[in-house]
């Protein structure tokens, strides 16, 4: 009976790795339809980013009480999945509690800290749950997130408390067949809240404690791994970029710009034409139009945004009931990637389809309504940047479609032939120090 759960419990496994992995390549291969830009430099305000804004959560300690239970979360999220290893390891050697022996007394210690995280997740979840679905936060109710958006953020709360439940209950029923001295199931000491649950199963027979307690824990780990599984569909896979996207942050201050040398070359050029080298070949594009003119980095900041909405939240053209949503910006270049990403697998290739990043997935109106004010990047937890994304497709709205409104064309005109946005010549403009 033992090898065949082994076996079970390999398959389990190696299904769950492969698709894991599977998913995890496309995502890798889509960030790097991006074009290369290299982030690599000062590599200890990387990792210091790294570790206050991924790891420490930096950010959300602008409102302490929900960066609090976040971090509950989070810690438990991350430390209770240590537990995992042991479950993993059990599943493949057909063991039970095989940690119990090496860490003696502590591994009474261990798993009672796993169970208060456990139902600070729970406690936490619920919360959370209530915020978006009772309270009703503004945020949280937004457009932005009308149909699969929102269930997805319900369906991880709920299977999180689904999971920590079904530990708590393992754990319960565990201490029942230790107490009843049922074989293999060995003496750990009490645990808190699974010794709390326990007096509902001491009056259960030994045959029905011990399905409850082997269902609960293969509901647990087939939990566990259903739910890697369904990160890399969802909004919760910055659990995991989160740490690479905080470490290839832009590091130039948030208000800098960055400037193109194609077309300060080719406005240097048309003034200085000696200048110009005799191959040099006219940029291919200005800007851009659709994920493959963006950089890597854009792309990773597309799957590590958290839809958390705090962007949206801070946007002034937003709050002034503007169409613009720095968040939908975000997703809007995710379910690009995504659906470039479908037409690579059915093709084997990018097979043109007619669509592109501007206009098929963000409108003119959007992009126009940005004050450029960086409220978006300063409130991001995860070191995104929308302005980056929104510059770029405006730049190649503007320079090369030439679609701007009238009033920015007359701007533009004046600085190309006035060198300032005024409509004044150069010689007249410092006429109004002698006038007055």
């Amino acid at each position: 009976m033992h090898y065949v759960q082994q076996a079970a419990f390999v398959a389990l496994l190696a299904t769950a790795s492969w698709l894991f992995a599977k998913k995890a390549g496309e995502i890798r291969r889509n960030i790097l339809l991006g074009k290369d830009e290299q982030l690599n430099d000062q590599p200890a305000k990387r990792w210091k980013n790294l570790l206050l804004l991924a790891l420490g959560q930096k950010k959300m300690f602008r409102n302490p009480l929900v960066a609090v239970m976040h971090l509950v979360i989070y810690v438990g999220f991350i430390i209770i999945n240590l537990e995992v290893l042991e479950i993993v390891l059990d599943g493949l050697l057909g063991t039970h509690r095989l940690f119990l022996p090496l860490l003696g007394i502590s591994y009474n210690w261990l798993i009672n800290g796993f169970e208060f995280l456990a139902v600070g997740v729970i406690t936490v979840c619920i919360i959370f749950l209530v915020r978006r679905n009772i309270i009703k936060l503004k945020r949280f109710i937004s457009k932005d997130l009308n149909g699969w958006p929102r269930s997805d953020a319900n369906y991880i709360l709920i299977s999180e408390i689904i999971l920590m439940s079904l530990f708590l209950t393992m754990n319960a029923t565990d201490q029942v067949l230790q107490a009843n001295g049922s074989e293999h199931y060995h003496q750990t000491g009490s645990f808190f809240f699974s010794g709390i649950l326990s007096p509902l199963f001491q009056n259960m027979h030994t045959t029905t404690l011990i399905a409850i307690e082997r269902t609960c824990w293969w509901m647990h780990i087939t939990g566990i791994f259903i739910f890697l599984n369904y990160l890399p569909y969802s909004k919760h896979l910055h659990i995991l970029l989160a740490f690479p996207n905080a470490y290839y942050a832009r590091l130039e201050p948030a208000g800098k710009m960055k400037n193109m040398p194609a077309v300060q070359n080719e406005v240097l050029y048309a003034m200085k034409p000696e200048t110009a080298p005799t191959d040099a070949a006219p940029p291919a594009h200005f800007g851009a139009k659709d994920i493959f003119e963006l950089s890597w980095k854009n792309l990773l900041d597309a799957y590590s945004c958290t839809e958390c909405g705090r962007c949206t939240a801070a946007c002034p053209a937003n709050i002034t009931g503007k169409l613009l949503s720095p968040r939908k910006i975000m997703m809007a270049t995710r379910d690009r990637m995504e659906d470039v990403g479908k037409n690579i697998d059915q093709h084997k290739q990018f097979v043109a389809d007619n669509k592109t990043l501007l206009h098929d997935y963000i409108s003119v109106e959007e992009l126009r309504a940005c004050t450029t004010c960086n409220a978006c990047v300063e409130e991001c937890p995860v070191s995104i940047s929308p302005l980056d994304i929104i510059l770029e497709l405006r730049r190649s709205l503007i320079m090369e479609e030439s679609n701007a409104p009238q009033e920015w064309n007359g701007t533009f005109s004046n600085i190309e032939n006035n060198f300032a946005p005024w409509k004044f010549s150069p010689d007249d403009r410092d006429k109004w120090a002698v006038e007055n």
